[in-house]
């Protein structure tokens, strides 16, 4: 089977030869950088991981078209088995530091990048973190006072808590020696007391040995202590001269993380006022609640830049490596918080409303980072092995139209030898290994990836408006439950907000207060997005970018509150002063409805279409010669439109990722012809290569192919020559994972003059499952190849079949006379997996306890495998 696997992938790089070419832009294109390959997180189990396996499962990425490999440790998946070779390594011992160091030998040796993340799981912490270093909160308790009582004795607390402060009919009062003096008659009241306490959230998926608590990510001796035990011991695996790429930090997913030990100090020195004497505001609504709570939120958010990614930056640099990290999450992080990572990272592949991707990027479009990545395939068409290549797509354009030109895939779950095939897999991901059937497909799919995110490195963006991300409006709302920024503006920022501007034809960024008064404001056009709240410095910084040109377009109001608690008033004013400037100056302030209008009223769009349609994405970025788009056919239906693009005066073309060819574009009215989720690139350059256009006359039928086909599976005959047509119809073959080849002679007279194409049909749209989640993404596609093909004709490599349109050019392939044709199908591995039914993991549970829970397993079904036709021979 390996053998096989290795044979077809070379094939498929052969399909992909690139032709020469005298411009440097085209032979990047052509042959991209290798640091443009997509990267996998690769989840070690237990870790449960041998040198040997280790070894082979680099190579098979490498052969598959990734660039490199994050290293997860993570929670087990086998009890120790010696007799089976499969053995839990504790995290951080001597025998795990020596894998590591083993797989960074092979990757370097392999030229591959390897990443590292700064603990097991997430987020940060484990058994070295004691509970004064453990993630902090604040939690409020209502105690009855009973009548004639006049002292109170406080319950007491457990290890690493203390009590902040306590109320009493609204006033703070006393405590001492444990306990709140009262005055008498207290009959009916109730004494408030608040607690600095601990979360006791445990690290979640743990390796073995990682257990314990999450740290406190806004106090620096728990920051420090986590990177002298984990992170120092971690790099011991390398040799000092050759570190990993970077360093990795996972979403702040420390759930109620809302205080540290010395906020109160903290608070006090940066805003001026004691904090303790408000806590009520916290927890209540009240007259000082929004500019407590905003007050609150600043401090907190300034002490993880402070605290937390300035540290492990600077750590990071002088172990001579880099910081990736997602910044975003509980702790609050803001945009801004981005510029102090080397490498920004985000998720989510909504394109059209607000994503924790557009945040990074828009931080990285601001702060000058040319490479910003994206978690992507999270929770891909769930469960586990449901994905396709077409699904990778799918949501990998999604992160491209973002702004994402590096792919972190979620991802690789390495697979102990010799348990049944498919082998492991991690609870809530796409499988994307050598396990999987289709793997063999996956340099083609990695070669449209890289070429993407090459080209979408190439020039600076060029995106004409900005977002005011209304930050200080969340600050004012947080609570210590739920105190994240990003989540929040789901609720400040909801998708009529945003997919007008999209619609409109313009690209955008985010942009936060710091970013606005550091400069960094340099778009033509800043919405304000209904905000209630802006800070003062900021909305000055904005009257000195709009009176330097910069146009103002403010959505239902203007802005009318600013600052915290003792500031509020002042700023306020301030607000009122400079608002009534910019908009008695010619700022806009339109309905929500209008938002479009007044977008192409301000500005020549960047995309112009003949008539506006959701489906279709755009990014521009500005070359030094020209202009770059990336265009996408986000849904499942053909797209068939004209358009004009800023730059068209100038000579254009087509650039295709997923075949490498290019055909001329025209200029003005531009046509967009694209297949259900195609996307392609459109470059503008007076130094262009002049191209002949692309044909569009009527196509011609030279055979029908759809029938005489013979099939094997397995290398077993399944049936007699019939129509290209599914294995699984009819129930046979249900089981079946693997590769299937059809196999069909053709006699051809003359060849006709032009291309000659082998189409494969256009595939049907589908609906929504019922039970569909927005957070398990797919493909609404039922294919004509399921789940990917490589075609060879006369015995030479004509192609991979992944995508829309399912049709390959063979034009030089065929001869008159007979003709040999072979498509060799791979479907999914959940056929064989729902054949065997869920793994018991009772005793691993019993073991290690409930780690994970393997998600959406009612949706393990056996999928239709193969051929549905039709099959034509097409000259163009």
């Amino acid at each position: 089977m390996m053998r096989m696997r290795a044979l077809l992938l070379a094939a498929c790089a052969g399909a992909f030869a690139a032709p020469a070419t005298a411009s440097d832009l085209w032979d990047r294109f052509q042959s991209p950088p290798a640091d443009a390959r997509p990267m996998l997180r690769w989840w070690w189990f237990g870790p449960a991981v041998t040198d040997a396996e280790i070894d082979r499962e680099i190579r098979a990425m490498k052969a598959g078209g990734f660039g490199g490999f994050e290293v997860q440790p993570t929670y087990p998946l086998t009890p120790d088995d010696p007799q089976a070779g499969r053995v839990n390594i504790p995290f951080l011992s001597k025998d795990f530091v020596a894998r590591l160091a083993h797989a960074g030998e092979t990757a370097r040796a392999e030229k591959m990048r390897i990443d590292v993340t700064i603990g097991t799981g997430w987020p940060f912490g484990g058994a070295h973190v004691p509970v004064t270093e453990a993630a902090a909160l604040i939690r409020k308790v209502d105690l009855p006072v009973a009548a004639g009582r006049d002292r109170i004795v406080l319950p007491p607390l457990p290890a690493g808590e203390t009590y902040l402060a306590a109320f009493l009919s609204g006033r703070r009062v006393l405590i001492a020696d444990g306990a709140v003096a009262v005055t008498p008659p207290a009959g009916g009241r109730t004494l408030t007391v608040f607690v600095a306490g601990r979360t006791g959230q445990q690290v979640k998926r743990a390796a073995v040995g990682g257990e314990g608590f999450v740290i406190d990510h806004v106090d620096a001796a728990a920051v420090t202590h986590h990177l002298r035990v984990v992170g120092d011991r971690l790099l011991d695996a390398f040799p000092k001269s050759a570190p990993p790429y970077a360093m990795f930090s996972d979403s702040l997913e420390a759930y109620g993380s809302s205080w540290t030990g010395d906020l109160p100090a903290e608070f006090r020195k940066r805003r001026g006022y004691e904090l303790l004497d408000h806590l009520p505001a916290l927890f209540d609504t009240g007259a000082e609640s929004a500019g407590v709570r905003h007050d609150w939120a600043l401090t907190l958010s300034e002490l993880v830049d402070e605290r937390y990614l300035t540290p492990i930056d600077a750590w990071a640099k002088a172990h001579g490596t880099r910081f990736r990290a997602q910044v975003y999450g509980f702790p609050p992080p803001r945009l801004s918080s981005n510029a102090l990572v080397a490498l920004p990272e985000g998720e989510g592949a909504p394109w059209r409303r607000f994503t924790s991707t557009r945040w990074a990027t828009s931080a990285a479009h601001l702060y000058g980072k040319p490479v910003v990545s994206s978690e992507t395939w999270t929770w891909l068409h769930s469960p586990s092995w449901a994905a396709t290549p077409l699904d990778m797509k799918v949501e990998a354009d999604r992160h491209f139209l973002q702004g994402v030109n590096q792919l972190i895939g979620h991802g690789w779950p390495y697979s102990a030898p010799g348990l049944a095939e498919p082998g492991w897999a991690f609870y809530a991901a796409s499988a994307l290994n050598d396990h999987n059937p289709w793997y063999v497909a996956m340099p083609a799919v990695t070669r449209y990836l890289t070429r993407a995110s090459a080209m979408l490195r190439e020039g600076a963006p060029a995106d004409q408006v900005a977002i005011y991300l209304p930050t200080e409006d969340a600050f004012a709302a947080l609570t210590p439950a739920d105190a994240s920024v990003d989540k929040a503006m789901a609720r400040y920022l909801p998708e009529d907000m945003i997919a007008p501007v999209l619609d409109a034809g313009f690209g955008f960024d985010f942009v936060d207060a710091q970013a606005v008064t550091a400069g960094k404001l340099t778009a033509r056009i800043l919405i304000l997005p209904a905000l209630e709240r802006i800070d003062a410095a900021a909305y000055a910084a904005i009257a000195h970018w709009k009176a330097k040109g910069g146009i103002v377009i403010a959505i239902d109001h203007a802005p009318n509150l600013s600052g915290g608690l003792i500031d509020g008033a002042e700023a306020t004013r301030r607000v009122h002063a400079i608002g009534s400037g910019i908009f008695a100056g010619g700022g806009r302030i339109v309905a929500r409805g209008a938002l479009a209008a007044a977008l192409r009223a301000a500005a020549t769009p960047d995309v112009a279409l003949t008539k506006a349609d959701p489906r279709i994405g755009f990014v521009h970025r500005k070359l030094d010669g020209g202009d770059l788009y990336f265009v996408a056919n986000t849904s499942e239906t053909a797209i068939e439109t004209r358009a004009r693009f800023i730059g068209d005066n100038q000579r254009g073309a087509w650039w295709d990722a997923e075949t490498g060819r290019r055909w001329a574009s025209g200029t003005g009215d531009i046509p967009i012809r694209l297949a259900p989720y195609e996307s392609r690139f459109l470059l503008f350059e007076k130094d262009a290569d002049a191209l002949p256009a692309e044909p569009v006359h009527a196509e011609r039928i030279v055979a029908d192919l759809s029938r005489d086909w013979s099939l094997t599976l397995g290398g077993q005959a399944a049936g007699k020559p019939g129509a290209a047509a599914l294995w699984t119809q009819g129930g046979a073959n249900q089981s079946f994972s693997g590769s299937g080849v059809y196999r069909r002679t053709i006699m051809l007279g003359a060849l006709p003059a032009g291309r000659l194409s082998l189409d494969f049909g256009k595939g049907v749209p589908t609906a929504a499952e019922p039970d569909g989640r927005a957070d398990r993404p797919r493909a609404m596609l039922a294919p004509p190849v399921r789940e990917a093909a490589i075609v060879t004709i006369n015995g030479k490599p004509a192609g991979t079949l992944w995508a829309p349109p399912y049709r390959l050019d063979v034009t030089g392939l065929l001869k008159p006379g007979a003709n040999q044709i072979a498509v060799t199908v791979m479907n999914g591995a959940l056929n064989a997996l729902a054949a065997r039914g869920p793994v018991d993991q009772q005793v691993l549970s019993l073991r290690y306890g409930e780690r994970f829970t393997d998600q959406d397993q009612k949706l393990v079904v056996s999928q239709p495998s193969g051929l549905t036709g039709p099959i034509t021979l097409v000259a163009d």
